[in-house]
């Protein structure tokens, strides 16, 4: 079954194509840094029944006009003795497809499947080789441990990777804490961007925690201009019930903190800019949606309508 953790581990490529040159550099291969970057559908299926379906598939065009490289990315969360075929097919497609060269890269987060993934896989008679697959790997072993705030800022592509794929090891707190703070020195864009984008592809492992509890109490955020920051200083700001509602729904759901259907629209159509501007305040620090109602007037006033 293919997981939101799964999907994170590869389309961070394709939404963050700067990632691919440093992360290729750690595995000694040099990429074009000055490069166009297609994102292709990554269907390989040819006129027949079977599906076989990459995961994502770009296309490095250089402005130089050298010829282009195509680029298999696969996100891989255990051994699976089928997949050296299958990958072989998807390199020979690309290739007869796109008449260049391509590589696979395989993006694991566990030491054991990347050890696994890195191969080589021969196939083949057991007394001939006929073909030779040979992945990258990007995996524990090679993307480095980012715990200096000031590096993880300078790229937060790759502290966000980094994250990814150490979150099972002893350093995982650590690097959480690190990235956190650069964060918060980042804009809100990038913020909101990177912090969704890394607690889904930490999966379900402590460390997704670790981070949702980083994100919830925004201890390294003070002053820093982050989404949770913003959006209440808007809404007080322009105090309009509309603004003010729908900023009170992004703080408790950037926090983490579920909202019923019902409370949603308790939020959503009251008309009280004082009110509301109560909740936006308790929204900063509540752990439960019920809990912004406490002590509210026993006359609230009347909806808002569209009129």
């Amino acid at each position: 079954m293919v997981t939101s953790r799964h999907e994170t581990a590869h389309r961070i490529f394709q939404e963050r194509p700067a990632l691919l040159a440093p992360t290729f550099r750690l595995l000694g291969v040099t990429l074009p840094e000055d490069a166009s970057v297609e994102v292709l559908t990554p269907d390989a299926t040819e006129l027949k029944p079977l599906e076989r379906r990459l995961d994502s598939v770009l296309r490095l065009s250089p402005r130089d006009g050298s010829p282009p490289t195509m680029l298999a990315i696969e996100a891989q969360s255990r051994p699976d003795t089928d997949k050296a075929v299958s990958w072989a097919y998807y390199l020979a497609f690309l290739e007869a497809k796109n008449g260049c060269p391509a590589l696979l890269v395989v993006v694991c987060q566990d030491k054991e499947t990347a050890e696994w993934a890195s191969g080589p896989f021969d196939l083949g008679p057991h007394d001939w080789n006929t073909l030779t697959v040979r992945p990258l790997v990007l995996g524990p072993g090679n993307v480095p441990v980012i715990l200096d705030p000031e590096e993880a800022e300078q790229d937060l592509p790759m502290a966000t990777f980094a994250a990814m794929t150490h979150g099972r090891s002893a350093d995982a707190p650590a690097i959480l804490e690190a990235l956190a703070i650069a964060l918060g020195r980042s804009d809100t864009a990038s913020l909101h961007y990177y912090s969704e984008l890394l607690e889904t592809g930490l999966g379900n492992i402590p460390a997704r925690q670790t981070w949702r509890n980083l994100m919830k109490n925004g201890s390294y955020f003070p002053g820093r201009g982050t989404l949770v920051e913003e959006t209440y200083l808007e809404g007080k700001a322009k105090g309009e019930a509309g603004t003010t509602a729908a900023a009170v729904l992004q703080v408790l759901r950037m926090r983490g903190v579920p909202v019923s259907a019902e409370e949603e629209a308790r939020i959503t159509t009251h008309a009280d800019p004082a009110l509301l501007n109560e909740w936006l305040n308790r929204a900063l620090r509540i752990d439960r949606a019920e809990d912004l109602f406490a002590d509210a007037p026993a006359t609230e006033k009347t909806p808002r309508t569209d009129d």
